[in-house]
């Protein structure tokens, strides 16, 4: 374990204690099961991304094999193993959404970013992501900032929320 390799922790007591609250939830010897939690909370942490160490971290403190949180981290879109912009812009791009023209939501994205699926654009204010379902289906196409979602998306929605985003910084 990390914590007794060199007594130090990358979760600050906060984050050790947000985690605590989800480990309560479950029984003693299934405190792994508080992994998706521990990841988000590892995460937001750390600017939005996960490293191997942060991994790493989070098997230690959970007590549980590295190659499960890994798998874990690695399945879910929610978690990011590479840093993102500031705002995350996640464009469902499932059914629902391709029906409604979540293809020209993307184009649209990628022609006012400069940017492709997966990338950040060079200020680090923007990363585009594709994602596979959003659940807000009767509002298609969606894209989720942060915990907002933005539905029924048209060009001039996409170029305020851009706009709107750009003057928060």
């Amino acid at each position: 374990m990390s914590q007794d390799r060199n007594n130090e922790t990358l979760l600050s007591a906060s984050s050790r204690a947000d985690i605590d609250r989800w480990v309560e939830k479950y029984p003693d010897e299934q405190r792994q099961s508080a992994v998706m939690a521990a990841l988000r909370i590892a995460q937001d942490q750390n600017g939005g991304s996960l490293t191997t160490e942060w991994m790493d971290e989070v098997a230690d403190y959970l007590q549980m094999p590295a190659i499960s949180v890994y798998e874990v981290a690695t399945f879910y879109s929610m978690y990011e193993l590479k840093p993102v912009g500031k705002h995350k812009l996640c464009v469902c791009t499932n059914i629902s959404c391709m029906l409604r023209n979540s293809k020209g939501v993307v184009d649209h994205l990628q022609d006012k970013l400069g940017i492709g699926l997966g990338e950040t654009t060079e200020d680090g204010l923007f990363t585009l992501k594709e994602v596979e379902c959003l659940g807000a289906c009767v509002n298609a196409p969606v894209i989720q900032v942060g915990e907002q979602y933005h539905e029924q998306l048209d060009p001039e929605k996409i170029d305020k929320l851009l706009n709107d985003l750009r003057s928060e910084g």
